[in-house]
C-alpha cells in the first residue's frame, strides 16, 4: 500500500516528535500504528520492541510485538511473544485464530501447541 501525502506528513510528524520523548506511548502507539497500516514491519518491530520494554506488564503490547514478529518470519520469537501476552491476561482466542499478521505461525508446531493449550482452558 502506497503512504498517502497526510499519513506520510504524520510519520515525519511522529518520528521528529519521538527523538524529543522517546518513551512517550501516545506517540509510540500513533508511529506504530501507522507503521503497520502501511507494512513497515521492521519499524513497526522497532516501536514494539521499545513499548514492551516501557510497559511490561501489557498484554497487548506483547501481542502486537508477536504480530510484528510473524510478520518478518521471525516464529519463534513470535510464538514467545504470543505466550507472554496470553500470560499477561490476552484472551481474545477468535481474533488470535484469524489475524492476519500470525497467519505465518499456522504451521510452527509451538504455536500449535499454544493455541491447543488455551482452547483446553476455555
Amino acid at each position: 500500500m502506497e503512504i498517502d501525502a497526510q499519513d506520510a506528513f504524520d510519520i515525519k510528524f511522529f518520528e521528529n516528535a519521538l527523538k524529543r520523548d522517546p518513551k512517550s506511548h501516545e506517540i509510540l502507539e500513533l508511529l506504530g500504528s501507522l507503521y503497520s497500516k502501511y507494512d513497515m514491519a521492521r519499524q513497526a518491530l522497532r516501536i514494539d520492541r521499545c513499548l514492551a520494554r516501557i510497559h511490561p506488564e501489557d498484554p497487548r503490547i506483547h501481542y502486537n510485538l508477536a504480530c510484528s514478529l510473524s510478520l518478518l518470519g521471525r516464529k519463534r520469537e513470535a510464538v514467545a511473544a504470543l505466550s507472554r501476552a496470553i500470560e499477561l491476561g490476552y484472551d481474545d482466542m477468535p481474533w488470535l485464530l484469524q489475524d492476519p499478521d500470525l497467519l505465518p505461525l499456522n504451521n510452527h508446531s509451538a504455536f500449535k501447541s499454544l493455541v491447543a493449550e488455551q482452547k483446553c482452558s476455555f
